[in-house]
């Protein structure tokens, strides 16, 4: 039957989103299920706080968004941790007509393309279906070839066109939104992030939350070394990975250091920005200690700076007890500034944060912990402990300060 002989058949629309996950369809059933709920709390939220009206469907190998703007919807589901895809779709009965029908819609509907390919799905008993995935396949790339004057192209077409079938129900797609992956955010303990106005600690930040942990932004303010926009770029920076978290508490938390910046400035030489480090390790701890969290992430990567070679990174660390992650340990700065730059961090980290005013004139390259605690002022991790006594949350008026 061609097409033109089923135009009772009416033209369906976009009407749904399919969202897939990725890694944690791997888990334990118990953790498969309590973290799919997550990721629907979490895709509802976005979509919530982003003003788009739409519900979300938990099934046990994919959410689907029921919605009047599917298109919108997917990108802004993309946007999930946890998430691999996202699917604008057509749903429609789990038969050969209905789906063929479908695709024929939306090859009417959808910007010319030379080349393309239909790829199928079908979920379920071999003999949950009088069809395969692969007459699927067939049909509906000879239907889609039957109303437009692209080619078929298996290898590398110009649009894939997607059918997933599961039960009665099928869904099918001209457009795929790639999402981050990683785990749903809140399926991991949180974690302190120090942040500056820099390229790497917001990277580092997201990157975490990928992960699945929340995050608690934490800056700490350098004084007269620091400059005037240091603060407003952290906290705009901040506000952008807040986009991505609308469900968890993502405020800057802003300590003052500015006297330990300076007392550093005048008693240390060489090790100074080690000490700085070890400062700021000791506020971001103390932070974790305080809002339960798990431990602490910077954006530092081996070799990138001289206080953050190997050896500097080991010395650094043992001014704290708890965890320090970097997820950009290995990175290249040029991939980390195109990361920033695909979640949206970049242009307010561009300007030099200011840290390297700190910097003396030969920063040590291989300290040992021992050569850098004999350096430093002996209350140093006591000062940046007692700073936290002052972490206001930033925008706040100190009468609501915490």
């Amino acid at each position: 039957m061609t097409v033109d002989e089923r135009d009772a058949v009416a033209d369906p629309d976009l009407d749904t989103v399919l969202v897939s996950f990725g890694e944690l369809g791997t888990k334990s059933s118990e953790v498969r299920g309590k973290m799919t709920r997550r990721l629907r709390d979490n895709v509802a939220a976005l979509l919530d706080a982003r003003d788009v009206d739409a519900t979300v469907e938990r099934t046990w190998a994919r959410l689907v968004v029921h919605t009047a703007d599917p298109e919108r919807a997917a990108r802004v589901a993309a946007d999930a941790m946890g998430v691999v895809w996202a699917r604008p779709s057509t749903s429609c009965p789990a038969t050969v007509d209905a789906v063929t029908d479908a695709l024929a819609a939306l090859a009417r509907d959808t910007p010319p393309v030379d080349t393309y390919a239909v790829r199928a799905r079908r979920v379920g008993d071999a003999d949950a279906h009088d069809f395969t995935s692969r007459d699927l396949e067939r049909e509906g790339g000879g239907v889609v070839g039957s109303v437009t004057d692209a080619a078929v192209d298996l290898d590398d077409p110009d649009r894939t066109y997607h059918v997933e079938v599961r039960g009665d129900c099928a869904h099918v797609a001209a457009e795929s939104v790639a999402g981050p992956g990683g785990l749903p955010l809140g399926s991991q303990a949180p974690l302190v992030a120090l942040v500056s106005g820099g390229h790497d600690s917001p990277v580092a930040a997201y990157e975490a939350m990928r992960r699945g942990s929340p995050v608690v932004p934490v800056y700490v303010r350098l004084g007269v070394y620091g400059g005037p926009d240091h603060e407003a770029r952290a906290a705009a920076t901040v506000d952008r990975l807040a986009r991505y978290a609308p469900n968890f508490d993502c405020r800057l938390r802003v300590v003052p250091g500015g006297d330990v910046a300076e007392r550093l400035v005048a008693e240390v030489a060489d090790t100074r920005m080690l000490s700085w480090r070890r400062a700021l390790l000791r506020i971001g701890e103390v932070v974790a200690d305080r809002e339960g969290a798990a431990g602490v992430v910077t954006g530092e990567a081996i070799g990138q700076k001289s206080s953050q070679t190997a050896a500097n990174l080991a010395a650094t660390d043992a001014a704290v007890d708890c965890p320090v992650h970097r997820p950009l340990l290995t990175r290249d700065k040029g991939d980390i500034v195109e990361r920033a730059r695909a979640i949206g961090t970049y242009e307010n980290s561009s300007i030099p944060v200011g840290c390297e005013r700190l910097d003396p004139d030969t920063p040590a390259t291989g300290a040992t912990p021992d050569a850098v605690v004999a350096a430093e002022p002996d209350d140093l991790l006591d000062r940046a402990a007692t700073a936290v006594d002052d972490l206001r949350i930033a925008g706040d008026s100190p009468a609501q300060s915490l």
